[in-house]
């Protein structure tokens, strides 16, 4: 009976260096894996969103706020050319004031069945270019919201003046 025997004992195995790189490489994604997941979410705004974001108001502006209604809000639903449910919010904007607003953003609040804000949006109502709301003046507006979460009420949303800014009086 013959025994195989290694000839000589003291000889390790090597490793080539293809398989040292890909080591390296497979360890390298790893860690950037683990880095990219551990971070901070980024809290910075897009040009977009930063655009659409209200100023804050002086006292003057926030107290003339209250003359600005928002009438015949009704809802709507549509198909967007992606096929997905869009849900549309028409309204009015009525300045019973005796100054123009400049600006006019309105925030939308929509609940849950116990009355929980589920979704809160501000958008601006004056139109591009911007149009002043002169005394007197109504001025619809239109608002899509592709996103509405399923745990939504299906009640008419809150919807509130959340900023204006006044034109310079002539």
């Amino acid at each position: 009976m013959e025994t195989l025997q290694n000839p000589d004992p003291q000889e390790k195995p090597t490793l080539s260096p293809l398989s040292i790189l890909a080591a390296i490489l497979v360890l390298g994604f790893l860690i950037t894996g683990i880095v990219l997941f551990l971070r901070e979410p980024e809290t910075r705004l897009s040009p977009a969103a930063q655009a659409d974001l209200p100023a804050t108001m002086t006292a003057e502006e926030a107290a003339y706020a209250k003359t600005i209604r928002i009438e015949n809000v009704a809802l709507s639903r549509a198909e967007n050319f992606l096929h997905q449910e869009v849900t549309i919010l028409d309204a009015d904007a009525v300045n019973t004031g005796n100054r123009a607003a400049e600006a006019l953003s309105v925030t939308v609040e929509f609940a849950d069945s116990l009355n929980q804000i589920v979704l809160r949006e501000t958008r601006s109502t004056v139109g591009s270019p911007p149009s002043p709301l002169g005394p007197g003046q109504s001025r619809h507006f239109q608002i899509s919201f592709d996103r509405v979460p399923a745990s939504w009420n299906m009640q008419q949303p809150y919807v509130r003046v959340s900023y204006l800014r006044l034109a310079l009086a002539k």
